[in-house]
């Protein structure tokens, strides 16, 4: 199989699909590997990096997409790809449809066989290609919290950790995942004064033993998230349905009630937001003001973190993408049940319940469109 690598064109987007020791994987499986001119650059890998590893440099994203059966990127085709985008293409990507409509579309109109990195989920329900840069984005929720917390930055001009004899700020995390729960060790850790709210009763019982009972936990309900954002000086939305569109647990009126100066990031706006004031930003411009609460909801945001992003990214793709080429969609997504559930678009049809019920679109299992005899379990 050729497997294209293009450079990521999102607003400041550095991370790469595969790193050069990636690159190297596919080669020494017997396929054959395109990168885009510089498209490691951002991430610290040069393309002598990739040549070395076996991979051939192609001038521009034209002839990556032309010549490749499978194309691995980071985030979602933008626009300005969907033209480059081939019939009954292969893409292992983020793709994130609920909340996007025009691009669910192109992949349909287009027949490609589209994966999304976010729906790959195991029999216990966790979601490994997610999870490396859900890490990622609820450490850096809270450092960016921090920072918008200044006064130079717009916000109240509270010290996270506080000082002796000065309390620190109040995090109020809504949602006790991955992301939930990297945010809150690192705000932990700084000395703020955290609480995390789910619905899972169990969840929260985890994050208290694990976390020692440094914090605070809530059973989710309408009273109980009001009053803890009123209370906020920082708001992070963690809150995620796999492959569906996320729950606006957090109002207008809940925002209006903060504090001017306080601050929400919203990392869960790469499936529409769970907070109802939340729109998409970028790394340019990543923030705005609502009834003078500083909003960021910055859709890419580990991409600010490129090197450490992309290592890890990586790390966590390649098992599939691999899968993927030795084997090719059908016989892979039969061999591996968690790769299967990772299909959202194939053959014009939606193969993920939560992507059409987001659009009121027909929804076709898997089942129903692939033809091929299953393939020998994975070793």
């Amino acid at each position: 199989m050729i497997v294209g690598v293009p450079k990521e064109v999102k607003d400041s987007e550095r991370r790469v699909s595969t790193t050069p020791a990636g690159a190297h994987e596919y080669h020494a499986h017997g396929h054959r590997v395109i990168v885009e001119r510089a498209a490691g650059a951002g991430s610290g890998f040069s393309d002598a990096d990739y040549r070395d590893a076996g991979a051939e440099i192609a001038e521009g994203p034209a002839e990556v997409f032309a010549a490749a059966d499978m194309i691995v990127k980071v985030k979602e085709p933008i626009p300005a790809e969907f033209e480059l985008l081939r019939p009954h293409q292969l893409l292992f990507t983020y793709l994130h449809l609920a909340a996007d409509e025009p691009l669910t579309r192109v992949l349909m109109d287009k027949r490609i066989e589209a994966v999304a990195y976010e729906t790959v989920q195991l029999e216990n329900g966790s979601l490994p290609l997610l999870t490396p840069m859900s890490e990622v984005a609820g450490r850096m929720s809270i450092q960016v919290g921090a920072t918008y917390l200044e006064s130079t930055h717009g916000g109240r001009g509270v010290l996270l950790g506080g000082v002796p004899g000065v309390p620190g700020a109040n995090v109020a995390i809504i949602g006790g995942g991955v992301v939930g729960t990297n945010a809150a060790q690192v705000a932990l850790g700084m000395g703020a004064n955290v609480t995390v709210i789910d619905r899972a009763i169990d969840r929260l019982r985890f994050l208290d033993q694990i976390l020692h009972g440094r914090m605070h936990t809530l059973a989710s309900n309408r009273r109980d998230v009001a009053n803890a954002v009123r209370d906020a000086d920082l708001v992070i939305g963690a809150v995620l349905i796999a492959g569906a569109k996320a729950p606006r647990l957090v109002t207008e009126a809940m925002v209006r009630s903060m504090r001017p100066g306080s601050v929400v990031v919203d990392v869960a706006i790469d499936q529409g937001g769970c907070i109802e004031t939340s729109r998409p930003t970028s790394h340019t411009h990543p923030t705005y003001l609502v009834d003078e609460v500083v909003h960021y909801c910055v859709t890419n945001m580990p991409g600010a973190v490129p090197r450490t992003s992309t290592i890890a990214l990586s790390n966590a793709t390649l098992p599939y993408g691999l899968e993927l080429a030795d084997y090719g969609l059908a016989a892979a997504a039969h061999r591996d049940p968690a790769l299967a559930r990772g299909v959202n678009v194939l053959d014009g049809k939606i193969t993920h319940p939560a992507v059409a019920d987001a659009f009121g679109l027909p929804y076709t299992p898997l089942a129903e469109v692939l033809d091929v005899a299953p393939a020998p379990a994975a070793d």
